[in-house]
């Protein structure tokens, strides 16, 4: 989109922030500002349960395969005890939330505020919308045990990319990264084989923090294996698959 057309920024102290050094008392409201959004993330999320985030394209209608597979892994993770988190938006995101409703499971949205207007799905029974990215994804960390990356732009690679570095670097462990869509993403494992391996900028245990599938029953049962043995969590048998999605 041009920039004629691009929609003023909601938040233009967000681009200041961003814009190098400002005056003391401008920088202090901004700290000040940023803290209360922690605050209010962390109250807001607390007792949500264990939540596995689903990420993807916003782009994504209904009629698209990946947005009926993201509605039944978002399903398939409710009925398995999980809380389901996205990024609050349309497409892929309104599809794991739409799942997880009608498997009676919790939905939460971590909303952006954004120049381009990202309103809410209707699928959410908490959602919280941030002014920060950073401040956001901090929460979706923090509060999932495991990642779901449907086909997504650059916000989804942001996402899968930052999380490796934070497992690779330690900061956090037995954190399952699932790719679903053997066709999207087996390009982007085979560029970290080559070059990045060969050049020996990463390790091969640094590959084995994905599962690369396009099976919901193989995604989930990785997941619940991972968080059972992290986390002592305990989940009843696999989840029959339901008739709304044609099986």
């Amino acid at each position: 989109m041009s920039a004629a057309k691009r929609r003023p920024d909601p938040h233009p102290d967000e681009t200041r922030f961003l814009d190098g050094p400002q005056g003391r008392g401008w920088e202090l409201r901004r700290l000040l500002r940023i803290a209360r959004e922690f605050l209010r993330g962390f109250r807001a999320l607390h007792f949500v349960g264990p939540c596995v985030t689903v990420f993807g394209s916003a782009r994504f209608a209904a009629e698209n395969r990946y947005y009926q597979k993201a509605r039944e892994m978002g399903y398939a993770l409710a009925q398995a005890g999980f809380t389901v988190m996205t990024g609050g938006g349309p497409g892929i995101m309104e599809a794991a939330n739409r799942g997880a409703r009608e498997a009676a499971g919790r939905s939460i949205g971590c909303n952006i505020e954004l120049a381009l207007e990202q309103r809410p799905n209707p699928y959410l029974d908490v959602v919280v919308t941030f002014r920060y990215f950073f401040v956001r994804k901090v929460m979706l960390v923090k509060y999932s045990y495991a990642f779901v990356a449907f086909p997504g732009g650059f916000g989804t690679l942001d996402e899968i990319l930052e999380t490796a570095t934070l497992i690779q670097t330690g900061k956090i462990s037995d954190f399952p990264i699932v790719l679903f869509g053997v066709e999207y993403w087996r390009p982007f494992i085979v560029y970290m084989r080559d070059p990045l391996l060969s050049a020996g900028t990463i390790d091969d245990r640094d590959l084995g923090f994905f599962l690369l599938t396009d099976s919901v029953d193989e995604a989930v049962d990785h997941i619940r294996r991972i968080a059972t043995g992290r986390f002592g969590l305990t989940y009843g048998a696999r989840p029959e698959r339901s008739r709304l999605f044609g099986e």
